[in-house]
């Protein structure tokens, strides 16, 4: 019972998103360009160079979760984010034009400067420049997590913005060389001149560039939402829900591995990131800035591997993460940069500097992967909040994720001058004067971001936000937001919409007005007693979740509890354990509907076909299901399944039949599908379409004869029907064990009186539910998590 809300995003709209991230990239990437006209032609200090460098940096990083707290809560007809991404690109553009306009001689008086005026100037317009910068990124950030819910358009959405911002770190490098071709024939007089005016260029285009996610990314208004008022009181009292925020985020364990491997690697590649410029020119050719063009070959080293980065490293990433998932994608992509890491140590040859160009496109898979992977795993890692808390906080995720990052990156200029003076690096003494401090920096210079690298690796290595868990929280919200009113697979009143003027007519059940809860417990025991045609075992004791290995004892102590109350039994795995459920069902004399788990894992396909197959010729299957709520949860196309049902008929013995479980509507408009099933297992839950419990009944009455319609003569199976005893509402359908015990006796005596298979859910409360559905998909039992009968008057038999 999943599904996916948001699928495919326009092209246009990913354009507009991906041009943000151009100038999120480039303002940074060309003020790093620009900072070097502050120590080489204007004459700020050191100690000048790292303020400036380390405290706006800092007032960044600290000003993004209090933006990420107003955008998620910002109520408007435009939306929560485009107005900020607007009002930060215009502050942005107009602060980075300002805070070049520094002269060495006034031009009116031709008086000197004071260092401490273009100090103090640069200082404050920095401030603005990196808070038009919070108010630009946060919510622009948070655009691109919710722009889709699909899995891996989330993918695709931030490796087309990081294949177009990747252009920033093509273009950036060469403004160093614009910058320094002075004289007669060069761009301009001096760099000091030369910044000036480009600043003005690269402001005002960024700027613009920077409004198109505003302008061509459309939001829904939030005027009706129920978020906090955005008074000035609230912002300022905003401090601990911000703080809350941090701390709700990063107990969540995904989260803060993503948080962790970011920062070792980001801020790893950074510290070393600096020493490029001083490796090439004192390394290669001994510190003569001029010998054979040295000055151009720091800008080739960066601007190659950014293309590197846009025209290899994204796109395989994308296609990595596609085929073999997000986690298994990043681990291979750290370790390919890896190989490059060790390759510049060997390739950074003297007189040969062509040669570390070959290094290039496995050096960049470290930071070209990262962004593009760890932004849409983010998305994932939201959806589990959303699950857990309801809210929607894309601007908290995001300012805490750049939090990091920022911050980081702050540490990690400090830290590379502390490694210039550990090795005892000094400029302008040729490098074959001081061996040892440059070993020392190359030494660093492969070996930190290798170190960083392996730690987020191993941090990586147990990241559990698989593809199919991120299915099954999506549809896990989507239930929660039909509790609410809102649309799911599931959809209140959806059975009405199937059928122009269609009438629930039928048998409405037993009228328990004036029964006491005593008399309808008793009245459920004498069902449950009666035996049932079928339960779905649920195999999982607390503490346990789908994917944990079964073990036979448990399997054999819950098998017995419920055998003296059923014929058969349904399973939905044949691997991990689940394949001794037929097994040990068999032993005792009871009969098996088999399920072979099919998702978009099509290594996981295979092993479970090949064990559901394995089964039936041992004699274990009684009826063979290929496949449950797949196209549901919208993991493959009917097609790919019919093709899975195919093979498994042309394999397993005469005799048994075949079918494939989903929705029963599922059915009503696919022939092909029908035809390919022996029979039609099929899913109705009352309880999910919004039935008040007097009219459940005839719900699932009218489900079935709409999906024996499409199965025109071919056996229908109640695969699955049930009621929760706890949990949250949907519209008129009420979770209690009163009204699951109501709807366990009418559904039975239906059952059985029209001859018809059903397979109730289910055996035993699961908690491990909680997290794809929140509380009511834990209380389907009826008998509790600790395997006891469910409703405590009821006079249960046991074996």
């Amino acid at each position: 019972m999943s599904t996916t809300a948001k699928h495919t995003v326009p092209f246009g709209q990913k354009v507009a998103f991906g041009l943000g991230m151009l100038a999120n990239q480039m303002f940074p990437a060309v003020l790093g360009i620009f900072m070097v006209v502050l120590v080489q032609n204007l004459g700020f200090p050191g100690w000048m160079w790292g303020v400036i460098y380390f405290f706006p940096r800092i007032f960044d990083s600290f000003t993004d979760p209090i933006m990420g707290f107003i955008s998620d809560n910002t109520k408007s007809k435009w939306g929560r984010r485009r107005q900020y991404v607007m009002a930060g690109a215009v502050i942005m553009g107009i602060a980075f034009v300002a805070m070049w306009q520094l002269y060495k001689t006034d031009p009116a008086t031709g008086e000197l400067v004071s260092l401490n005026y273009n100090f103090t100037y640069f200082m404050i317009w920095s401030f603005v420049f990196y808070l038009g910068l919070t108010i630009f990124s946060v919510p622009y950030v948070a655009m691109g997590y919710e722009m889709s819910d699909d899995f891996h358009e989330r993918t695709n959405i931030m490796a087309t913005a990081q294949w177009i911002g990747q252009w920033a770190w093509v273009i950036a490098p060469w403004f160093w060389v614009i910058m320094y071709d002075n004289g007669p024939d060069g761009w301009f007089p001096d760099a000091e001149t030369a910044t000036r005016t480009l600043a003005i260029w690269v402001g005002v285009i960024l700027m613009v560039v920077a409004m198109m996610p505003a302008i061509f990314i459309k939001s829904e208004s939030t005027l009706e939402k129920d978020y906090s008022p955005m008074t000035i009181k609230n912002i300022g009292g905003s401090f601990n829900e911000i703080i809350l925020g941090f701390k709700e985020a990063l107990k969540i364990k995904p989260f803060r591995k993503l948080c962790i491997s970011t920062f070792f690697i980001f801020n790893a590649f950074n510290t070393v990131a600096t020493f490029t410029f001083f490796i090439i020119v004192y390394h290669l050719f001994n510190g003569d800035a001029d010998a054979a063009n040295a000055g151009f070959w720091p800008t080739l080293f960066g601007s190659l591997g950014a293309i590197s980065t846009t025209f290899i490293v994204i796109p395989i990433v994308a296609w990595l993460s596609r085929k073999i998932g997000k986690k298994q994608a990043f681990i291979l992509s750290q370790g390919i940069s890896i190989i490059g890491y060790v390759m510049l140590w060997f390739l950074l040859v003297p007189g040969k500097p062509y040669l570390f160009i070959f290094a290039l496109p496995f050096f960049s898979f470290g930071i070209g992967s990262l962004f593009t992977l760890m932004m849409s795993m983010t998305s994932d890692v939201i959806d589990l909040d959303e699950l857990n808390t309801g809210k929607r906080r894309e601007g908290i995720f995001g300012a805490i994720y750049w939090w990091m990052v920022k911050f980081g990156f702050a540490i990690a200029g400090g830290l590379s001058g502390v490694i210039l003076s550990i090795v005892g690096f000094q400029e302008g003494i040729p490098g074959t004067d001081q061996p040892e401090a440059i070993t020392g920096l190359r030494i660093f210079f492969s070996g930190l971001p290798i170190v960083g690298t392996l730690i987020a690796m191993w941090v990586m290595r147990d990241y559990d936000v698989t593809e199919e868990k991120a299915l099954e929280v999506r549809a896990a919200i989507d239930r929660k937001k039909m509790a609410k009113g809102s649309s799911s697979a599931y959809m209140p009143g959806k059975l009405l919409t199937l059928k122009e003027n269609l009438h629930l007519n039928g048998a409405t059940g037993i009228n328990f007005a004036g029964q006491s809860t005593a008399e309808i417990s008793a009245l459920f025991a004498e069902k449950l007693n009666g035996h049932l045609h079928g339960l779905c075992f649920s195999p999982y004791v607390e503490g346990q979740a789908a994917g944990d290995i079964l073990s036979k004892e448990q399997i054999r102590r819950r098998m017995e509890i419920i055998m003296p109350h059923t014929e058969w039994i349904r399973s939905f795995s044949c691997t991990e354990g689940n394949e001794l459920i037929p097994r040990i069902a068999h032993e005792k004399g009871l009969k098996t509907m088999v399920g072979a788990w099919i998702s978009a894992d099509k290594a996981r396909n295979e092993a479970e076909i090949n064990a559901l197959v394995r089964l039936a010729k041992e004699g274990l299957v009684d009826i063979a299901a290929v496949g449950n709520e797949v196209l549901l949860r919208n993991e493959l196309s009917e097609q790919e399944i019919i093709g899975y049902i195919e093979r498994v008929k042309a394999q397993l013995p005469e005799g048994i039949p075949v079918g494939y479980v989903d929705a029963y509507y599922q059915f009503l408009e696919r022939p092909e599908l029908v035809n390919a099933c022996d029979i039609l297992p099929i899913n109705c839950y009352p309880f999910w379409e919004g039935a008040d419990s007097s009219h459940a009944l005839l719900f699932l009455q009218q489900m079935y004869t709409l999906a024996a319609e499409a199965g025109r003569g071919k056996k229908v199976i109640v695969a699955e029907t049930g009621w929760p005893s706890a949990g949250q509402s949907v519209e008129a359908a009420q979770p209690s064990a009163e009204n699951a015990m109501k709807y366990f006796i009418n559904a039975q005596d239906w059952a059985k009186a029209n001859g018809i298979e059903m397979f109730y859910f289910s055996s035993f409360d699961e908690s491990w539910k909680v997290v794809h559905e929140g509380e009511v998909g834990t209380r389907w039992g009826l008998w509790d998590k600790h395997e006891q009968p469910k409703f405590a008057s009821q006079n249960v038999k046991t074996n």
